[in-house]
C-alpha cells in the first residue's frame, strides 16, 4: 500500500494542469492519479443534474438554483436551492439515450487516460500510475433532496444505475484494465447511515444503499482497482454533516465491502479536525478484507500527528488523504493542499 490517496476533484481548469501540479510531486506515494474532475464534474452531482437530468424529456424541473444578478446559475448556492425534478405524468420508466456516453464519465476517462499515457511515455509521470476515475454513487445523484416525490426515486435510480453501468462498460472496453482504478463516492449514504437525515434509521439506510453496489461493482473487471470514498459532504463548507463518531461510517463501509461481489482495493474514511479517541474507536471494528485503508487526516495540519497517534491505537496500518476532494476550494489554495500532502507523506513513514 502506498502512503497517499488523492480523493478526486481539483479546482484547476484542465486535466493537464492537474497532472502537472500533483503528479511529479506525489506520484511515488500514489497508486492512482485522478484527473481532477475538471469542468462540470467539479460540481459533483450538480453537474449531472444540469447536464443530464435538466435535458431529459421525461423529467420536469421543479426547482433550479437561484439566479445571480439575473444570470442563470447551474450550481446550487446551498441546500435551499438544489436542483429538483419530477417524472412527467404517465412515465413508468426512465432510460438514458446514447448508453455509455450520455453521462460523460466514460468520455472524460478515456481522454484523461490518453493524456496520462502520453505523459508516461515521455517520462513525465511514472509508469506505475493508474488513472483514478471518481464516480458519484447512484443514491447521491438521485437523492430525496432532488426528487421530492419518493415514488420518482425508485424509477429514476433504476434508469441511472443502468446508465452508470453502461459508462463503466465503455471505459473498461477502451482503457487497459491494469491502468484503471474506479472510486465510488458515497456522500448521501454516509450522511443517512450516521443519522443525518431525519426519519431514516441508519440500519434501513445502509441496506437501501447496497442495491446500487450489488448492481454495479460485480461487472467491473477484476484487474481494475475499486475503491470507496465515504463522504461527510462539502456543500456550504466541510463537514456538511459531522457525526459524533465513526461507528455508522464503519458499519456502512463493512456492508459495502461485503456487498461488492469482488475485491475492494481501498476504502477512504474522513476524520474530523478535532477527532479524539472516542471518535476514532469504531475503526477497530472496520472489516476491509484485503482493501487498503486511507484516513482523511490531511488537513488542519497543526493536529495531524495527534490524529495519527490516536488512529494508530485502533488501526495499526493505514494511508492518508484529505477529507474530500477539493472542487469547492479556490485554485489559489492548491499550493497549500499540495504542501500538506507532501508533509503528510513524510510524517506517516
Amino acid at each position: 500500500m502506498r502512503k497517499l490517496l488523492l480523493v478526486g476533484s481539483v479546482p484547476l481548469d484542465t486535466t493537464k494542469e492537474v497532472f502537472e501540479m500533483f503528479g511529479p510531486a506525489l506520484a511515488s506515494h500514489l497508486e492512482a492519479m485522478p484527473d481532477g474532475e475538471v469542468g462540470p464534474r467539479r460540481y459533483w452531482v450538480s453537474g449531472v443534474h444540469y447536464r443530464v437530468f435538466a435535458l431529459h424529456p421525461d423529467l420536469e424541473i421543479v426547482r433550479r438554483p437561484r439566479r445571480d444578478n439575473g444570470v442563470e446559475r447551474l450550481v446550487p448556492h446551498d441546500q435551499t436551492d438544489t436542483w429538483q425534478f419530477t417524472i412527467r405524468p404517465g412515465v413508468r420508466e426512465i432510460t438514458f439515450g446514447d448508453p455509455g456516453w450520455r453521462l460523460g464519465f466514460a468520455l472524460d476517462a478515456i481522454n484523461s487516460h490518453s493524456l496520462l499515457q502520453a505523459m508516461q511515455d515521455k517520462g513525465r509521470m511514472p509508469p506505475h500510475l493508474r488513472l483514478q476515475v471518481s464516480l458519484p454513487s447512484v443514491n447521491s445523484v438521485c437523492a430525496p433532496a432532488n426528487f421530492p416525490n419518493s415514488a420518482d426515486l425508485d424509477i429514476v435510480r433504476v434508469g441511472f444505475t443502468a446508465a452508470m453501468k453502461a459508462e463503466i462498460a465503455a471505459m473498461t472496453a477502451r482503457i487497459p484494465h491494469h491502468r484503471l482504478a474506479i472510486q465510488f463516492d458515497l456522500a448521501r449514504e454516509t450522511t443517512e447511515a450516521s443519522g443525518g437525515v431525519p426519519g431514516i434509521p441508519g440500519n434501513v439506510s445502509i441496506e437501501s444503499s447496497l442495491a446500487q453496489i450489488r448492481a454495479l461493482t460485480p461487472s467491473i473487471p477484476d484487474a481494475v482497482q475499486l475503491g470507496y470514498h465515504f463522504c461527510f459532504g462539502t456543500m456550504g463548507g466541510w463537514p456538511r454533516f459531522a457525526p459524533a463518531d465513526l461507528g455508522a461510517t464503519v458499519q456502512l463501509a463493512n456492508a459495502v465491502v461485503a456487498a461488492s461481489g469482488r475485491r475492494v482495493d481501498w476504502v477512504h474514511i474522513p476524520v474530523l479536525p478535532d477527532a479524539d479517541e472516542r471518535f476514532l474507536r469504531p475503526l477497530a471494528e472496520l472489516r476491509p478484507a484485503s482493501a487498503a485503508v486511507y484516513l482523511g487526516t490531511v488537513h488542519s495540519m497543526e493536529r495531524f500527528e495527534e490524529r495519527l497517534r490516536l488512529a494508530r491505537k485502533v488501526l495499526p496500518e493505514f494511508g492518508v488523504g484529505a477529507y474530500c476532494g477539493f472542487g469547492r476550494l479556490s485554485p489559489a489554495e492548491m499550493d497549500r493542499v499540495l504542501n500538506e500532502h507532501l508533509l503528510a507523506a513524510k510524517r506517516i513513514a
